[in-house]
């Protein structure tokens, strides 16, 4: 071929769908150092400080979600949403695309639409256990389908698994534990519970927290506990909680430190949460977010039905059950490698790379086809 193949990856607004397109970014790359791969997002999202942080260039185009209710925005929607498709049918043109690739998210529509329109074939990763509306409607024409879990409602699937970062995808939790949990300031030979409510924290999951800890003196155990930013647990100072046996910090850049350093771990039930717990084999107690459409419990049934982790409702994550049920799990070391054995068999390590492979696929397959029958 005369020039590298050129990928086009689009998604954004949340972590759960930037980690996975940078992963699979990354490992298009690993394969082929000359690909060119160009990331498109929205310029309110996450994306603009997380993408050029991974050394990705990040095009912009507009975000335009559906109104719900009759409104001024809705009769603006189809001439916003016409825009949308044209530039994103400019980016795929400077790229000279020869890929589509979407993760979920508002950016994808367009970007799915504009390459339908240029005969460009779409690629899709679902990363929840039920689909969004961008990857329902791209499925209907995508040439190849993937998804993180099975039952997402999706015709074609191919279950590949979470793309995630090498770091965690390659993590040896035992031989990184001492090294996790110094790097953490905990006592390296202590049973640790890492306890999270993501990136934004989980005002309930803090609060039990809270109310924990002036049990912890009596307990053999420790905590690490990422609060979210801006969510740190006070004292009646107005100081971050210190005291021994607990460690708070606002934000954890690089998790698979806090996977190597737990022997227990708690939090929501995000897709990329979930599957990269099952990754690693950490065993695991999972508070799925109780707004929304439900998907954090069916992300967490696969985990939870193997036997690697347990579910519990947001409301009774109280401080009793904590102390009754976390507590002793915590503490036993059978059942906790069980756990951890249990979920290494349903987790995934490589969906980044079968990612990468099934688009070069569809890549080297469009570049070879006869111009006409991609104009046709």
């Amino acid at each position: 071929m005369s020039r590298p193949l050129s990928i086009v990856l689009a998604g954004g607004g949340t972590a759960g769908h930037i980690s996975p397109m940078l992963a699979i970014a990354d490992a298009l790359k690993a394969e082929d150092a000359a690909t060119d791969v160009t990331v498109v997002g929205t310029p309110s999202g996450m994306e603009t400080r997380i993408v050029p942080l991974a050394g990705y260039e990040l095009k912009t185009i507009h975000r335009v979600p559906m109104p719900r209710r009759p409104s001024v925005d809705l009769l603006k929607f189809p001439g916003r949403f016409a825009a949308a498709i044209r530039q994103a049918g400019d980016i795929l043109d400077a790229a000279q695309a020869d890929v589509a690739v979407g993760v979920g998210g508002y950016v994808c529509t367009p970007v799915y639409l504009a390459a339908r329109r240029r005969r460009i074939p779409v690629v899709l990763h679902e990363a929840n256990a039920k689909a969004g509306l961008a990857n329902k409607l791209g499925a209907r024409f995508a040439a190849r389908i993937a998804a993180a879990f099975p039952g997402t409602g999706l015709e074609r699937v191919e279950i590949v698994g979470m793309p995630m970062k090498s770091a965690i995808a390659n993590l040896d939790r035992k031989a990184r534990q001492r090294q996790a949990r110094e790097f953490f300031g905990l006592d390296p030979d202590r049973p640790t519970i890492v306890v999270t409510g993501g990136s934004l924290g989980a005002a309930s999951l803090n609060q039990t927290l809270k109310s924990v800890l002036p049990k912890l003196p009596e307990s053999e155990l420790q905590i690490l506990h990422i609060t979210g930013k801006g969510k740190a647990i006070l004292d009646q100072q107005g100081q971050p909680v210190q005291q021994p046996g607990y460690v708070q910090t606002e934000f954890v850049d690089g998790m698979e430190n806090a996977y190597a350093a737990a022997d227990l771990f708690i939090s929501r039930a995000g897709a990329g949460t979930v599957c990269e717990l099952a990754a690693v084999g950490v065993p695991a107690i999972l508070v799925p977010l109780p707004i929304g459409n439900g998907e954090q419990k069916l992300n967490a049934r696969p985990l939870v039905e193997a036997g690697g982790a347990h579910m519990v409702e947001d409301t009774g994550f109280t401080p009793e059950w904590f102390l009754s049920t976390v507590v002793p799990l915590a503490l036993n070391a059978q059942r906790l490698d069980a756990m951890s054995e249990a979920s290494t068999r349903v987790g995934r390590r490589d969906a980044a790379e079968r990612m990468a492979v099934l688009i070069r696929e569809e890549a080297i397959k469009f570049r070879t086809q006869p111009t006409a029958a991609k104009e046709d």
